[in-house]
């Protein structure tokens, strides 16, 4: 069950609360009266959570399936939320919960348990409601506590040619403009490379002064300058898995391609040096599968182009190279080609060719690769530039330009790898984003 019109634009005049709400529209409060109705909601939903056994599965297919479910307080009696609690924990919950907690008639660790399922789009609007509210958001909590209840939302996250970064929320369909990066010309211009990690977004590029690397943070909406990896670098491959991130291989200022990799811890905001790779590589590309670490591609001097993989285990801290992992295409120069497009579903590691035109199936048992479909835009036309290639929850998503009648635009496609219809499943429209240029130059996506 999803309870994700219990926040839906609540109008509720808020004193000493200065939250920057992000969305597409500003959200105005001005009325106790639908307040009651936000906290009724909230206390039915409660009440739902704690006396069924929920089965997170459930919840993940109502988020994704987009379905909406209202309660009524009066249909669920608040004191059956105590005798719940009791029961669940063992712990002595009946007493009164303080006037100022959270959700009134409720302790706060519970109330954090419960808001912890809404849609965290609703979370600028619950930061709106008061101090306690904003601080509790703020936080971060409410983030990990949703990775320990398994739950996550996965926004997609874009920067296109005629528009700064922009956020997708899939569930609610809307898009949410980010603060504009205060980051000098040089960097405005000069190509980037992106990565989520935990609640940030890391948008690497090369300022007047050398490389920098920007943060917007989710819990403050803000740009930062995030610390500098220990040895700067562009081209790299990189992915994330929950509040780490590895970046591997690249070149350095010089130019000089490198075998280091590195890993960032969001949550402390710090750089680990890695063990060295076997082989220098740059322009590669880099994704988690099965708990392991994996780069793929690249080149490991200015012609000679990588057909193996390196796979590293976290608790060994040691690389494995696998031998012939991704084929070396055969079509343009290697330079100009874009890195392995490359995305990891359910443990299934899934590529998007660029000469072809065809999304591409491995098999970690014989370490070959097979063709599933095609792709619903052409990746050739700029040689795999331009053109997104993500894993988001459950499906794969590409994201390019469309150029029709009416102008640029840029279309999310989604399809489900799960799908066993009898005909070839097509791609779903997820979005379409007009007046977007033709152009992906970045695409992240944060799961939370």
């Amino acid at each position: 069950m999803v309870f994700r019109e219990a926040f839906k634009e609540p109008k509720v005049m808020v004193e000493d609360s200065d939250y920057d709400c992000i969305g597409s529209d500003k959200l105005q409060m001005s009325s106790d009266e639908n307040f009651g109705f936000f906290e009724n909601n909230l206390q039915s939903l409660a009440c739902i959570l704690l006396s069924r056994n929920v089965n997170p599965n459930f919840m993940e297919n109502c988020f994704l399936g987009r379905q909406m479910f209202g309660f009524d307080l009066n249909q669920v009696l608040l004191k059956d939320i105590k005798t719940v609690v009791l029961n669940r924990s063992g712990e002595n919950h009946g007493r009164q919960a303080s006037d100022d907690s959270l959700l009134p008639g409720l302790h706060d660790d519970t109330a954090s348990d419960i808001l912890a399922w809404g849609c965290r789009s609703d979370y600028p609007n619950l930061a709106c409601i008061n101090k306690k509210f904003k601080a509790l958001i703020g936080s971060g909590y409410l983030y990990k506590l949703r990775r320990r209840l398994g739950v996550i939302e996965h926004w997609v996250y874009l920067a296109c040619i005629l528009m700064p970064w922009e956020a997708f929320d899939p569930v609610r369909q809307r898009w949410m403009q980010l603060p504009r990066m205060p980051c000098d010309d040089c960097f405005t211009y000069a190509d980037k490379e992106s990565l989520a990690v935990g609640t940030q977004l890391l948008v690497f590029g090369r300022e007047l002064s050398g490389f920098a690397i920007w943060m917007y943070n989710l819990l403050s909406h803000d740009w930062t300058r995030c610390t500098p990896m220990s040895l700067p670098r562009c081209l790299f491959g990189s992915s994330s898995f929950g509040e780490i991130a590895i970046v591997a291989g690249g070149s350095d200022k010089n130019g000089c391609i490198l075998r280091s990799a590195e890993l960032y811890n969001s949550e402390l905001g710090v750089w680990e040096s890695l063990p060295d790779m076997s082989l220098p590589r740059k322009l590669c590309s880099g994704f988690f599968m099965d708990g392991m670490f994996y780069v793929v591609g690249g080149m490991s001097t200015q012609t000679e182009c990588l057909s193996c993989g390196e796979e590293y285990n976290l608790e060994t801290r040691t690389w494995r190279r696998i031998e012939n992992m991704y084929p070396v295409s055969t079509v343009g120069h290697p330079a100009m080609r874009s890195p392995p497009l490359v995305a990891v579903v359910n443990n299934q590691l899934y590529s998007a060719d660029q000469a072809t035109n065809e999304v591409k199936r491995y098999n970690k048992t014989n370490n070959t690769w097979s063709i599933v479909k095609r792709l619903p835009v052409r990746a050739d036309s700029s040689n795999g530039w331009g053109l997104a290639f993500k894993a988001c929850g459950r499906k794969l998503l590409v994201i390019g330009g469309h150029r029709g009648p009416e102008g640029e635009v840029i279309v999310l496609h989604s399809w489900d790898p799960q799908d066993t219809s009898m005909n070839e499943p097509e791609w779903d429209v997820l979005a379409v984003k007009e007046r977007a240029g033709a152009f992906v130059y970045n695409c992240a996506v944060m799961g939370c």
